[in-house]
């Protein structure tokens, strides 16, 4: 048997290797001998040859057309003698006609000097602005409170987002915005599978950049703020306040926020989201009396298992409080609401009355039917 291989890169990681395609964003941690075995086959060796070689060179067998299914499985392989593989095709990269060169810029280590500076300027003038939630209630009419906030709270959001795309787009990574689920909450996110090749100052880069522009966006406006009066002051401080308000959540790092990315970077894990679900369920089975039960870190390398430990309880703890708080105060509260909304829909009750509630049942039925559809989406393979 004799593959043909698609245009793979790899980067060297500690004690192995991360190899995958960046096109599709699928990955896979080899050890020294799967690398080799990676390229022996990539030269075009057969896999007999390939397995007699690596007899040699360790005194195993290793077992060749396995690890070739593996390959075909990842998506790894065009030929498998002379016959193409079936490979699905790949959603396109939004904004496609963005090319690396185009925002190679956004990799420059003076951008986040210039941004520094700017966070610099706007604490050391300190704009007179109240960075307050009085500054969100800039108009005494509570429709267009919640319109342009819910209007600039989405521009923000997607101005984050375009940022880890731009950045990862710098690296050659397609990148991807769509939206997902983190517990309870509905998200925008960027996929940017892919970055796992490039140097770790890009990833740590790309990682940061929608905080970076939260920051600068408040920073700008905040700034533009002290130098106006009256309505347009109170929008601009209504913006800064927009800005900043998501930037709380990225320290929930058990729900694979930004900065949980970072995290797992600088612990050198690989999967730390994964690897510290898997040892919180061993716990717990250990805890229900389960015997029997293998510790799941136990194969990872002695820093990952320190890492991984110590996440899995900001993982536990985390997930309780989010889910508790939900259970308790989010749930009901949304219960009540539409509740109150069907039941004032039916006579008797004025057509002001009936408006607000269908309003309201529209609105709060629609983000929920929206994040069902979403968590679905995201998890109808597995199921």
């Amino acid at each position: 048997m004799r593959i043909r291989l698609r245009e793979l890169g790899s980067r060297y990681d500690g004690g192995g290797w991360i190899v995958g395609l960046m096109s599709t964003g699928q990955f896979v941690a080899l050890d020294e001998v799967g690398k080799r075995a990676l390229d022996l086959l990539g030269e075009g060796w057969t896999a007999a040859a390939v397995t007699a070689r690596l007899r040699e060179e360790t005194g195993e067998d290793i077992d060749i057309p396995e690890f070739i299914e593996a390959l075909i499985d990842l998506g790894f392989v065009a030929e498998v003698d002379g016959h193409e593989v079936f490979s699905e095709q790949q959603p396109k990269p939004i904004l496609a006609w963005i090319h690396p060169h185009h925002v190679r810029w956004a990799l420059s280590p003076v951008v986040p000097v210039l941004i520094g500076l700017l966070l610099a300027v706007t604490l050391f003038i300190r704009p007179p602005v109240e960075l307050s939630y009085r500054s969100l209630l800039w108009s005494s009419h509570g429709s267009a409170v919640i319109a342009f906030g819910a209007a600039a709270s989405w521009l923000i959001l997607l101005l984050h987002e375009c940022a880890h795309l731009v950045t990862a787009r710098a690296t050659g990574v397609p990148g991807r915005i769509g939206l997902g689920t983190r517990l309870q909450f509905l998200v925008m996110q960027t996929d940017i599978s892919g970055i796992e090749l490039a140097p770790r100052r890009h990833r740590i880069t790309a990682y940061l950049a929608g905080i970076a522009t939260n920051l600068a966006f408040a920073s700008l406006t905040a700034l533009t703020a002290g130098t106006v009066d009256g309505a347009p002051r109170r929008l601009l401080a209504a913006l800064t306040i927009l800005a900043l308000l998501p930037l709380p959540f990225q320290l929930m790092v058990f729900m694979r926020t930004d900065l949980y990315f970072v995290l797992q970077d600088l612990t050198y894990c690989r999967n730390l989201y994964g690897d510290g679900m898997a040892y919180t369920k061993y716990l717990a089975r250990r805890l229900l009396g389960q015997k029997g039960q293998r510790d799941p870190s136990r194969v990872l390398p002695p820093h990952e298992q320190k890492a991984v430990r110590m996440y899995s309880a900001v993982l536990f703890v985390g997930t309780t409080i989010c889910l508790g708080f939900f259970a308790a105060v989010a749930l009901p509260a949304d219960i009540g609401l539409f509740t109150r909304a069907l039941n004032r829909l039916g006579s008797g009750h004025s057509t002001g009355e009936r408006l607000d509630s269908l309003a309201v049942v529209v609105t709060l039925g629609g983000f929920h039917l929206l994040w069902l559809r979403t968590w679905w989406k995201g998890r109808r393979a597995k199921v």
